[in-house]
């Protein structure tokens, strides 16, 4: 039987706990997540010529 990898598991821990409190950080300024990324949604008609 294989032994369990308690450094992986810690680690996902870690990182599960970091982006939660980093998304609680975000949502008390008062930003969404699309505005963290910078992505700017765009409209079909914004690529044609009027």
């Amino acid at each position: 039987m294989a032994n369990p990898n308690y450094a992986f598991e810690k680690r996902q821990k870690e990182i599960a706990k970091k982006k939660k409190k980093e998304a609680k950080r975000l949502q008390k300024a008062g930003v969404d997540d699309s505005d963290q990324q910078g992505v700017r949604p765009t409209s079909e008609n914004d690529d044609k010529a009027t």
